[in-house]
């Protein structure tokens, strides 16, 4: 009786894993991208304050609310382009597992490079680095989300499962990256999920639970 019990349970759980999987994916998708748009949300709301050079935090509330929607938009778009299926969107710089993924990066790129420039133009004025800093990081982190917004939906290609197996990415994942020529690779700060099994005797159970991975490391052979 003991090994017939076993065998329901064993054979419960491999349909619970197979039926479940499409769900998990629809799931991790749409996590994904709302935090995503949750941290793209809190970068356009800090720009807002450095260029109306206010401390009122008002605009990085307002900004964390509509960016968490925005996240959500943008996981429903994924969900319903591909069926709830893994999708891999290759941008013009960067590859990412879902689709808001390229707009933060590019959203963060801009802000670099938007630094970078205005601060060499203060420079060459004479005036304030801190100010340099304060403008250029705002306007480009702005220049950066338009920019990202149109390479996601016009210059991106989209790949989806099973198709997506054989053409991931190989580098580690993570918002920040570092690669190098000996197939090494470093990603930082990594939205994910966990999943957490428990089997009893007379159930079986699977979460998904939230989680920010703070350091990956890939070596490929």
């Amino acid at each position: 009786m003991n090994k017939v019990s076993l065998l329901i349970a064993v054979l419960f759980l491999s349909l619970s894993i197979t039926t479940s999987s499409a769900n998990a994916q629809t799931v991790e998708l749409l996590a994904g991208n709302t935090l995503n748009g949750a941290v793209q949300g809190t970068l356009l709301g800090g720009a807002s304050m450095a260029l109306s050079n206010s401390d009122d935090f008002s605009a990085l509330r307002i900004g964390v609310g509509l960016g968490t929607l925005y996240g959500v938009g943008m996981g429903a778009y994924d969900i319903t382009t591909g069926g709830g299926q893994e999708v891999l969107v290759s941008g013009l710089f960067n590859d990412g597992n879902n689709s808001s993924i390229i707009v933060l990066l590019d959203t963060f790129y801009g802000a670099a490079l938007g630094s970078v420039v205005v601060v060499a133009v203060t420079l060459v004025a004479n005036e304030r680095i801190t100010t340099g800093l304060q403008y250029g990081a705002g306007i480009g982190a702005w220049a950066g989300f338009g920019f990202g917004i149109f390479d996601t939906f016009v210059l991106a290609e989209r790949t989806y499962a099973p198709v997506v197996a054989a053409n991931v990415n190989q580098n580690a994942s993570g918002l920040i990256g570092m690669n190098f020529e000996n197939n090494t690779s470093f990603g930082f700060v990594n939205p994910t999920l966990i999943r957490t099994s428990q089997i009893t005797k007379t159930d079986f159970s699977s979460t998904l639970n939230p989680a920010v991975e703070i350091v990956n490391f890939r070596l490929n052979f």
